[in-house]
């Protein structure tokens, strides 16, 4: 019978947290333009919801500009409202069938916002880590029970699972004080 223990479905599993973690701070804005701040920006066109990205380049020509170059002339205006609607604050300018999209200061008010909202991403990935742990300590459980895994045997590797969970939460805490100070311009 197959264990039910995986080691490495663990660890991909808690990298997949850590990446799901920077995937969500690349969105957070900082004052510098950057494209990954429109990926969460999805556009209501041709009947359907898509991201912007599949509807129109995206690029950065100065570090407090960002620029859209709208594939099909009809989207402008669909384009336009979806960044407008989308929260982060930005008001594209809209040049025949390109966006200017400044990036304006950022306040202190809303610089503590955003870091909180970076701790907010990190704790929903610490749980992301902490479910994967809670599923390979279960796991050895039921090995020691069903596929005669000896108690030994399964406190090592118990001890194997909480360092990499401790390993793995070490480098979210670590992406996630790097972004506030980013944000916070420290």
């Amino acid at each position: 019978m197959a264990n039910a223990y995986s080691k490495a479905d663990l660890e991909r599993r808690m990298h997949g947290a850590v990446d799901a973690l920077k995937h969500d701070l690349q969105g957070l804005r900082t004052g510098r333009a950057s494209t990954s701040l429109l990926d969460t920006v999805t556009v209501e066109i041709y009947g359907s919801s898509m991201p912007l990205n599949q509807a129109a380049t995206v690029s950065a020509p100065e570090s407090r500009m960002l620029a859209v170059q709208v594939w099909d002339k009809s989207n402008v205006g669909p384009i336009d409202k979806a960044i407008r609607s989308a929260g982060l604050g930005l008001n594209p300018i809209v040049d025949g069938q390109n966006l200017r999209i400044p990036i304006p200061d950022l306040t202190e008010e809303r610089r503590k916002e955003l870091a909180k909202l970076a701790g907010q991403y990190a704790e929903k990935a610490r749980i992301a880590v902490r479910n994967v742990r809670r599923d390979g300590m279960d796991a050895l459980k039921t090995d020691e029970k069903k596929n005669g895994l000896s108690e030994d045997e399964r406190k090592r590797l118990e001890t194997e699972v909480q360092k990499l969970t401790d390993a793995t939460i070490a480098d979210l805490d670590a992406l996630t004080s790097a972004k506030e100070k980013e944000i916070l311009g420290k």
